[in-house]
């Protein structure tokens, strides 16, 4: 007597890999995340492993992580997958203080972010 199994939310050609708290604000981690949406996932790491954004490596970390999903979970073939989805969701903020002069203070806010990558299998035709 258990539950039934939840049934799989993404296609069954996709496969999907997500990091969270990634110390960095959402609008810097958009940009980065605006490079590979669309591309072939060879080119879009290509992209990445050359970008000068510091956070592109963790986004290539999740990407790598997308395509072995991919390959292992849902036996896709990796030459013609392409990055479908790349979105950015807002985490936690931390939030510090600096002081300022005649004794107020400064407000430090410090973003949080989380990254969604979904890859997609197309047909050669398509590709």
């Amino acid at each position: 007597m258990s539950k039934s199994a939840t049934p799989r939310a993404l296609a069954d050609n996709e496969a999907m890999a997500r990091t969270k708290m990634l110390r960095i604000s959402p609008q810097k981690l958009n940009l980065v995340a605006q490079l590979i949406r669309g591309r072939q996932a060879s080119d879009a790491l290509t992209q990445l492993a050359f970008s000068k954004k510091r956070i592109a490596k963790d986004v290539s970390k999740v990407l790598k992580s997308a395509i072995a999903n991919a390959e292992n979970n849902h036996d896709l073939d990796i030459d013609r997958l392409i990055v479908a989805e790349a979105h950015v969701g807002k985490g936690m903020v931390m939030k510090r203080f600096r002081a300022r002069a005649r004794g107020r203070v400064g407000r430090i806010q410090k973003p949080f972010s989380h990254i969604t990558v979904i890859v997609r299998e197309v047909s050669e035709g398509a590709a």
